[in-house]
């Protein structure tokens, strides 16, 4: 037997990385989270200008960014898997590189099929580098500054939430929108070669379920798809979500006696990764369904302007920026379920607060609803996924991980499916509707963590 040496790339230790390392991973896993955050942002920005310069139908350009999210939603779960075999350092270099190739590939894109398929080669690298995230902050911090290392991920997603809209435009302002993509270059280059630094766990031998990978990738793919779907062809929406549930059934059968299942069916048995789950899901569905609605609601029903409207949501997401470290610090020393229940009832109340105002209230009065809002959502996201990310075994972070970046998405598809359902429910009243529902999708959060408050699972888990 070798002796283990020292070396950068070795195992984390029991409790997290030593400094200087833990320093040197935490900034290389925050830069991969700053792409993944900012990318989709800067370029709904320049969707017109690329549809123009391009010479794109507005109705079919679109797909840049749905070809995007969907590519990411179906490669999560198998690519969590295949970073256990082939490493966390491995698979974050090689993410890295892929997004900074494929940004390259898109800067240099002259029709749409080859916009399209570069940005969904981008995709891949970048569900690579998100299906690591969860687990690399597991074993790169030690216990007692967990929500320290969630709260500086949760505060990045929060500021690149508020400037990346403000970047592309600035860019789009004075450059070519291939400036969008390029810019990433040096972001992703620095990831890659940082990779060292990070954690590598030790891998797992064991051979690759294929039939597991196709069922989970039909699943997600056509129920997010028939989620998107329900509002403007609900009959082939029907067949999609069928044949998803049909594939969904038949993956949990084959993964319930696995070990290391590609779908954790195995941590989702332990109750406080279940109970953050299910709160996940419900809050994103909130978040995503309110940023849906909102803007309806602001420009259709209250007359506001564009420049209000971006105010106000750009107060949600300071407001998120702003408590995240604040709840990140809280997390490690109060119960889950207190804190997440106080994040949750503050969305709720904050998105009430905003259905209920009268036509003719100022505008301060709704930026008071939507920072309490985005307050709350900070208030939530760090102790919440510090349950999720620590409540199983070590070995299974790679699994939390992607475990909690397919919650999120799935969340934010199911909010957005039902502003949608809102929308065809009611022209006149459906921004109204949508915002009731990104509340109610808010309460929801607040009952499951009620549940968890009250379960019988000792203090310490929850």
């Amino acid at each position: 037997m070798q002796t283990k040496q020292k070396v950068p790339n070795e195992a984390a230790p029991p409790d997290g990385l030593e400094a200087p390392r833990r320093h040197w991973a935490a900034a290389t896993i925050l830069l991969g989270v700053l792409f993944a955050s900012i990318d989709l942002t800067m370029i709904n920005v320049a969707l017109p200008r690329i549809a123009a310069d391009l010479a794109i139908d507005p109705g079919l350009v679109v797909w840049i960014v749905i070809a995007y999210s969907l590519v990411i939603v179906v490669t999560l779960l198998p690519l969590s898997v295949i970073s256990e075999r082939m490493g966390s350092q491995r698979m974050y270099m090689v993410g890295s590189l892929i997004c900074m190739f494929s940004a390259l590939a898109c800067s240099l894109s002259t029709t749409f099929l080859g916009l399209l398929l570069s940005r969904m080669c981008q995709a891949i690298g970048t569900s690579m580098l998100m299906c690591l995230f969860g687990g690399l902050v597991r074993n790169t911090y030690p216990l007692h500054r967990m929500g320290f290392g969630i709260s500086l991920n949760a505060l990045m997603v929060g500021s690149a939430a508020v400037v990346g809209p403000s970047i592309g435009a600035f860019i789009l302002e004075y450059a070519a929108w291939q400036w969008i993509f390029l810019v990433f270059v040096p972001v992703c280059l620095l990831a890659a070669i940082g990779a060292r630094t990070l954690p590598d766990l030790p891998r797992i031998k064991r051979p690759f379920d294929w039939i597991s990978c196709i069922l989970s990738m039909l699943a997600l793919g056509l129920f997010v798809s028939g989620l998107d779907m329900l509002a403007h062809a609900p009959w082939q929406a029907v067949v999609f979500l069928l044949v998803a549930a049909i594939c969904g059934v038949a993956l949990v059968r084959r993964s319930w006696d696995q070990t290391a299942p590609l779908v954790p069916i195995d941590l989702l048995r332990i109750p406080p990764v279940a109970y953050a789950v299910g709160a996940s899901a419900c809050s994103f569905a909130s978040q995503m369904a309110s940023f849906v609605a909102l803007p309806f609601y602001y420009l259709t029903v209250v007359n506001y302007s564009y420049s209000e409207v971006g105010i106000l949501l750009g107060t949600w997401s300071v407001g998120t920026a702003v408590m995240a470290p604040v709840s990140g610090w809280m997390s490690d020393r109060y119960k889950v379920a207190v804190l997440c229940g106080i994040g949750a009832g503050c969305m709720a109340t904050g998105l009430g607060w905003v259905a209920m105002l009268p036509l003719e209230a100022g505008f301060g009065w709704h930026a008071v609803g939507m920072l309490v809002a985005g307050l709350g959502f900070g208030f939530f996201q760090s102790p919440n996924n510090r349950a999720l990310l620590t409540g199983g075994p070590r070995r299974r972070s790679a699994a939390a991980g992607a475990l909690q970046a397919t919650t999120r998405v799935f969340g934010q598809s199911m909010g957005t499916a039902l502003v949608a359902i809102a929308f065809n429910l009611s022209v006149s009243h459906g921004a109204t509707l949508g915002v009731v529902i990104s509340m109610l999708c808010a309460v929801a959060a607040l009952v499951v963590n009620i549940a968890r408050y009250f379960s019988p699972v000792p203090d310490s888990e929850l």
